[in-house]
């Protein structure tokens, strides 16, 4: 598996793995926003025999890295490849200057929460009906890099 930063050309395969993680998807002019406008943002995307199975992002603000999302297709998902994704928008969040890395995960989503604390994060709160889908929970989520 390779990792390496999204591009343009990534966007087809970007949006069908959104439309296949969320029920309430980004469109594809908010990622083409995030790579070509957003200054502070850094997008991931995670290959296996060159395809896209997987990507994610950050906003770098000052020293803090707010993570935006992370998706893999269905059939990836339980191989690492989030894990991967995350470890290296750390590494990169790092190199940019990040001491602290925060983000917002389903209170339902307990695989997320697992893997996010795996890596190190921790409960930081709570955000009501935060998910404008179905009003749920936002668990926040920080670590100190």
């Amino acid at each position: 598996m390779d990792i390496r930063f999204m591009t343009v050309d990534d966007l087809d395969a970007v949006m069908a793995i959104e439309n296949q993680s969320f029920s309430i998807p980004w469109s594809r002019d908010a990622f083409l926003n995030e790579i070509e406008q957003n200054h502070l943002s850094t997008y991931l995307v995670a290959e296996e025999d060159e395809r896209v199975v997987g990507y994610c992002g950050v906003w770098l603000v000052v020293d803090e890295g707010h993570i935006t999302n992370v998706a893999v297709l269905p059939d990836y998902r339980g191989r690492g490849v989030g894990e991967a994704l995350m470890r290296k928008l750390m590494d990169v969040a790092g190199e940019c200057g990040a001491r602290t890395m925060t983000l917002e995960v389903r209170v339902t989503n307990g695989a997320a929460q697992h893997l996010y604390r795996k890596l190190g994060f921790q409960d930081g709160g709570i955000r009501k009906r935060y998910y404008s889908d179905n009003q749920e929970d936002a668990l926040v989520m920080w670590v100190n890099l």
